[in-house]
């Protein structure tokens, strides 16, 4: 039986992660060894990493996040991997969970479900989907997937019980930069996509009108965020106006096209 807490390893991208990365890294004090690549920050991040006995921090200039990713994983040294975001704050048990683990020959990868947090008080559902986070290092990689980068997973992917809280403090005026970066590069696979492959919603999102009335209604009334109060109210519009800049992308992406000779 593999012991998952000294052979796992986890990996954590950051760049100008201050107000994230310390909650991140209280909760992986189980970890003989913590991977952080870094695209140089401009912040105190380098500074709180390296407060931490068991953290590697490298650096990397970024180019995208799959090379990042590819990267952190061949820097460690254990068979299993834990991708973690900057803003992932480990669910209460998820070592006990660890330790306990008895992976079959068959499972490359295990994905976790989370929940999302407005300044640290959790909503009681939201759209991000289970993603898989511990995986086996040398059977799968990193490819990119539009504005995100996806886990090739050959085999069978498991699922962990516990949550993972997704708890993102960094401004709004950074997550809007963000979110105008990701509306690029999702434009552009939306675009070249054959329509036949595409998800359910990424058709939705190609009709460039259907996706934003969609998502606010969907986010607010099917999955509840409107008994957030406040808080389900600013989740519902992010949500929203992140469809609204796609949109506005493939719009631009349309227009740009219209106009060629």
């Amino acid at each position: 039986m593999t012991d998952f807490l000294t052979t796992t390893t986890p990996v954590i991208l950051t760049y100008n992660e201050e107000p994230n990365i310390a909650r991140c890294l209280e909760r992986l004090h189980w970890a003989r060894h913590v991977i952080i690549v870094d695209s140089f920050s401009t912040d105190a991040t380098q500074k709180i990493c390296e407060g931490y006995a068991n953290v590697t921090f490298l650096q990397r200039a970024f180019d995208d996040h799959t090379q990042q990713w590819n990267f952190g994983v061949q820097a460690t040294s254990t068979p299993w991997v834990l991708a973690l975001d900057a803003d992932y704050v480990l669910g209460t048990g998820f070592e006990d969970e660890l330790a306990a683990l008895n992976a079959p020959d068959d499972v490359d990868a295990y994905d976790a479900d989370f929940r999302y947090l407005i300044c640290g008080k959790p909503l009681r559902a939201c759209l991000y989907p289970p993603r898989a986070v511990l995986f086996r290092k040398d059977r799968c990689h990193y490819i990119q997937d539009g504005h995100t980068q996806l886990l090739h997973v050959p085999r069978k992917c498991a699922h962990l019980t516990t949550p993972i809280d997704h708890d993102d403090r960094k401004s709004l005026t950074r997550w809007f930069a963000s979110q105008d970066k990701y509306a690029l590069l999702e434009a552009d696979k939306l675009t070249a996509a054959d329509s036949s492959t595409l998800r359910p919603q990424d058709k939705l999102r190609r009709t460039m009108f259907a996706a934003i009335p969609a998502t606010l209604i969907y986010t607010l009334i099917v999955k509840g965020t409107i008994l957030d109060g406040w808080r389900g109210w600013y989740y519902t519009l992010q949500r929203t106006i992140a469809e609204v800049m796609l949109t506005l992308r493939l719009l631009e992406k349309k227009f740009s096209k219209d106009a060629e000779p």
